[in-house]
């Protein structure tokens, strides 16, 4: 008999249509041009949400994908975990909307925030509701507005993000992608390396001088040790996670990692002695989505259909706060 473990009945992914690109960046006189960009991340274009467009709906998108692959309908679900550090508001969250907005009324619902590793935290915390009983069915999404939080002025950080959502409805079963186990950490001690102070008990309330001061756009304080310790931790990600199941590197079909820069997979690749082939990327296309960035790549690999039946899928994680992990899944 085989025993029931966690297991992805579906996933979904949706990003805006409008399309700014390096050219465009260029255009709104932002010291940078597409060579510049596309040398030092990887990134040709990222998708922007309409004025009118926030974060609740972008997850609302790639959660109906998500449940119409599972073929569960919102009343299945119990939990919804939403990771996201550009909730619609403060209070209520994020996932408070998109439960409003689904009608999934016999969910419960709240918010992570983990940054750019998000969604392996969310996956980690509907792991343990589905183990211990209480939960049957969850809906896992990470959907950011990162677009909204930008000083359009300073290119070492407005060229990398973009906006999207993916989603995943999570359930116990003897079939299916199982989620072999999840790993995540935290360095507090560091977190201001990668910084959004504004909106906080911290900082001031909004007022005319905490806008000129710049306090609400998202700050990379040391972006060069930022990215040193990025690399170093998505492979100690990624060696936690396949060692703890008995792998090793060389068993993994895909990395499906955060998208964070091209440059860090590019070195990862040689570190790992793996083809950067088997690093399933959409940063080309999308940029950096945070939290988003490794569920959408995740929904569109499965459904271009690059993960096969019995792949092992290896997601890695890096974010603000700073945080890191991964999940292991045999698809």
């Amino acid at each position: 008999m085989v025993m029931k473990t966690v297991r992805i009945l579906g996933t979904g992914s949706f990003v805006p249509p409008k399309v700014l690109s390096n050219f465009d960046l260029q255009n709104m006189d932002i010291d940078t041009s597409d060579e510049w960009i596309v040398k030092r991340t990887g990134i040709h274009e990222r998708r922007m949400a309409d004025p009118d467009v926030a974060t609740s709906d972008l997850a609302y998108e790639a959660s109906l994908k998500a449940l119409e692959m599972a073929a569960r309908s919102v009343d299945d679900i119990d939990l919804i975990i939403m990771a996201t550090v550009t909730p619609d508001t403060c209070s209520p969250s994020g996932s408070n909307w998109l439960q409003a907005r689904l009608k999934a009324t016999r969910a419960f619902t709240f918010d992570i925030t983990a940054a750019c590793s998000g969604f392996i935290f969310a996956l980690n915390v509907a792991e343990q509701y589905l183990k211990n009983g209480t939960c049957r069915t969850v809906l896992v999404v990470a959907a950011e507005v990162m677009t909204r939080t930008l000083d359009w002025k300073d290119r070492s950080s407005c060229v990398l993000w973009g906006d999207g959502a993916g989603a995943a409805v999570l359930t116990m079963a003897d079939s299916g992608p199982q989620i072999l186990s999840t790993h995540i950490h935290s360095d507090g001690a560091n977190g201001q390396l990668i910084l959004l102070p504004g909106g906080g008990s911290r900082t001031t309330p909004i007022t005319r001088e905490s806008v000129e001061r710049g306090d609400h756009y998202l700050k990379l304080v040391n972006g060069n040790l930022s990215f040193r310790m990025a690399v170093r931790r998505f492979e100690e990600s990624i060696r936690e996670s396949v060692c703890h199941n008995g792998f090793d590197v060389d068993a993994v079909d895909w990395f499906i990692p955060h998208q964070a820069n091209l440059r860090m997979f590019q070195i990862l690749s040689r570190s790992l002695k793996v083809p950067l082939e088997r690093f399933y990327l959409t940063i080309g296309k999308y940029g950096n989505i945070s939290s988003a960035s490794c569920a959408i790549a995740l929904d569109e690999a499965v459904r271009d259909g690059s993960i096969k039946p019995d792949n092992l899928v290896c997601l890695p994680v890096f974010g603000g706060g700073l945080t890191w992990g991964s999940a292991l899944i045999r698809w």
